[in-house]
C-alpha cells in the first residue's frame, strides 16, 4: 500500500493506493485561509500539519474498516500547493503565517526581479507575486526581523515532510516555481538566491520527485501503528496530479479544473516562453520538464458567481445554466477575481460583467462565467501551443470536471477532445501515492505504476459552436480585457 497527501488550499486530501494503483481509501480535512489586507492571503502552517495528522488518521481508519494494515503501508508521497512561502528560524520555528500562492502584495518586488540580468535564462519564467522569491524580498523590505530570523524557507507540502521526517527536503518540480531554481538544469541557482539575501544553506536538498528524502519518524511510526516507511520527494500539486492521471510523457496534457485553472503539457526538453507568462517547470519525473499556464481564478470564479446571484449552491446554478442555454448575445465574464497569471501577468487584474442589459436573467450571468473561464483557459492553451508544445487530445482533471454541460462547453471552446477519467477528482493525492510506489519499489517502471486511468468519458468539440466562440465571442474577451486594463492599473495604484 502506498500513502499520498495532497496539501490544497481549502483541503488536505490523503489517498490509499494498492501495489495495483487501485484506490482503497480517502480522506480529506478543511482548511481556511486568511486575507488581513487587500491582495493578501496566508495560511497557518501548524494548521497544515494538524490537518495532514488528522487526514492521514482518517485514511487509515477507513483503510482498517476494509482490513487494511498500516503495516501495509510500504511509502509515503507529497503534493501540494506551490509557491507558498514558509519561513522557520534555526529551532524550526514557524516565524509568520505563510504567504501563499495566490497573495498578490509583491508586484513591485518582482518588477524589481525583472531587472536582473540573466534572471529569465536561469529562470525561464517571469517573475509573478505568486511565485517565492519576490515573496522573501517583500519579507526583507516590510518586515526585516522576521527576514533577519530566517533559517529554512520550505514550500508547503515540504513543512509537512519536516514534520513527518525532521528532513529539509523539496522536489525539482515545486522547486521550479520558486524562482531560485536553474530550470533547465534543474538545481538551485546560486545567483538567484544572493540577489534575494538568501544562500544554499536556507534551501532544503533539491530531489527529484521520485526519489526517497527521508523515513517517517519512529514517534509517528509508534502512533500509526506503521513502519518506518520512505518518503518520497513528491511534487507540486499540478506535477503531481499529472502523475496521478498518467501525464507522465511528450505531448501528453492536462487540464485541471480546480480553484486554479491549470493547462499542463508534458516535454522531454526544456522549453520556456516567459513573454506569455507560461511556467516553465521540471516535471515530478527524471529527464521530463512542462509548461504550464495557470489562470488564478477558475472554478472559484463559479462560487463567485452562485453567491453574488442567489444560487443556493453551485451545482443548482450549473443546473439552471444548462436548463436555460446560453445566449449569443449573452453578458461577457471577465474572470480575473484575483489577478491573472498566463497570458496578462497582471496582478491588478479584476472581474467584470459586461454587457448587461434590462433582460439579463442570473442563468445569463451562470452561463456568461462558464464561457469566460473556458476563454480564459483558452489564451493560456495557445501561449503554450507557441512555445511549440501542442496536445491533441487533453486529460480533464479537478471538481469542475464534473459538470458534463461545462466540461462540454469549454471542448468547444478549445476545440479539442476533453477526456475524464476515473481518478481525476484526488489526481495530486493520487501522483503522491504513484510518486511513494516508484521511490519505494526501485524497480517499478512508470509503465507498471503510471499507466493512464480508465477513459469514463470523452467530450469531442462542437465544431460550429467553435468556430461561434472564435469568431464573435474570443475577439470580444480579449478586446475586453485591453481596454479595462489601464482602469485596474491606475486603480492598483491609488
Amino acid at each position: 500500500m502506498y500513502l499520498g497527501i495532497d496539501l490544497g488550499t481549502s483541503a488536505i486530501k490523503a489517498v490509499l493506493i494498492d501495489a495495483t494503483g487501485k484506490v482503497r481509501a480517502t480522506a480529506s480535512h478543511a482548511l481556511a485561509v486568511s486575507n488581513p489586507q487587500p491582495r493578501w492571503s496566508e495560511q497557518d502552517p501548524h494548521a497544515w500539519w494538524t490537518a495532514a495528522q488528522a487526514a492521514i488518521e482518517q485514511v487509515l481508519a477507513g483503510a482498517g474498516r476494509e482490513g487494511i494494515s498500516p503495516r501495509q503501508i510500504a511509502g509515503i508521497g507529497l503534493s501540494g500547493q506551490m509557491h507558498g512561502a514558509t519561513v522557520l528560524d534555526k529551532a524550526d520555528r514557524v516565524l509568520r503565517p505563510a504567504i501563499l500562492w495566490n497573495d498578490g502584495r509583491c508586484d513591485a518586488q518582482c518588477r524589481e526581479i525583472e531587472s536582473w540580468p540573466g534572471f529569465q535564462e536561469i529562470t525561464g519564467n517571469l517573475a509573478m507575486p505568486g511565485f517565492t522569491a519576490p515573496k522573501l524580498l517583500w519579507l526583507r523590505e516590510h518586515e526585516p526581523a522576521v527576514f533577519e530570523r530566517i533559517a529554512k524557507v520550505l514550500l508547503p507540502k515540504d513543512y509537512l515532510r519536516l514534520g513527518l521526517t525532521g528532513e529539509y527536503a523539496t522536489d525539482v518540480s515545486d522547486a521550479a516555481g520558486t524562482l531560485w531554481l536553474n530550470v533547465a538544469e534543474r538545481r538551485w541557482s546560486k545567483r538567484m538566491l544572493e540577489a534575494t539575501g538568501l544562500s544554499l544553506d536556507a534551501m532544503p536538498t533539491v530531489y527529484e520527485g521520485n526519489a526517497v528524502t527521508g523515513y517517517l519518524s519512529q514517534a509517528l511510526a509508534d502512533r500509526w501503528g506503521m513502519q518506518r516507511v520512505p518518503v518520497a520527494a513528491g511534487g507540486g500539486d499540478n506535477a503531481a496530479g499529472a502523475v496521478g492521471v498518467g501525464i507522465v510523457r511528450h505531448k501528453q496534457a492536462m487540464l485541471s479544473l480546480g480553484t486554479s485553472g491549470v493547462y499542463f503539457a508534458v516535454s522531454d526538453g526544456y522549453l520556456a516562453r516567459p513573454e506569455q507568462a507560461v511556467h516553465s517547470f521540471c516535471h515530478a519525473l527524471p529527464g521530463t520538464w512542462h509548461l504550464m499556464s495557470v489562470m488564478l481564478s477558475a472554478a472559484s470564479c463559479l462560487d463567485f458567481t452562485a453567491g453574488l446571484s442567489g444560487y443556493g449552491s453551485v451545482a443548482t446554478m450549473l443546473a439552471d445554466a444548462e436548463q436555460a442555454g446560453m445566449r449569443h448575445d449573452g453578458p461577457v465574464f471577465l474572470p480575473y477575481l484575483s489577478g491573472e497569471r498566463t497570458p496578462h501577468n497582471d496582478v491588478h487584474a479584476c472581474g467584470a460583467f459586461t454587457g448587461l442589459r434590462a433582460d439579463t436573467s442570473r442563468t445569463d450571468l451562470a452561463n456568461a462565467t462558464l464561457e469566460g473561464v473556458g476563454l480564459g483557459l483558452l489564451d493560456g492553451i495557445e501561449a503554450v501551443d507557441a512555445a511549440g508544445l501542442h496536445a491533441d487530445d487533453i486529460t480533464v482533471i479537478g471538481g469542475g470536471s464534473r459538470s458534463a454541460y461545462w466540461t462540454q462547453m469549454l471542448a468547444d471552446i478549445i476545440g479539442r477532445p476533453l477526456t475524464l477519467r476515473a481518478g481525476g477528482e484526488v489526481g495530486a493525492a493520487l501522483g503522491a501515492a504513484r510518486l511513494a510506489h516508484l521511490a519505494a519499489e526501485p524497480g517499478a517502471t512508470l509503465a507498471d505504476v503510471c499507466e493512464m486511468p480508465e477513459v469514463t468519458a470523452v467530450c469531442q468539440p462542437n465544431l460550429s459552436r467553435h468556430a461561434y466562440y472564435r469568431e464573435h465571442r474570443q475577439p470580444k474577451f480579449r478586446a475586453l480585457y485591453s481596454q479595462l486594463a489601464g482602469v485596474y492599473r491606475v486603480e492598483g495604484a491609488v
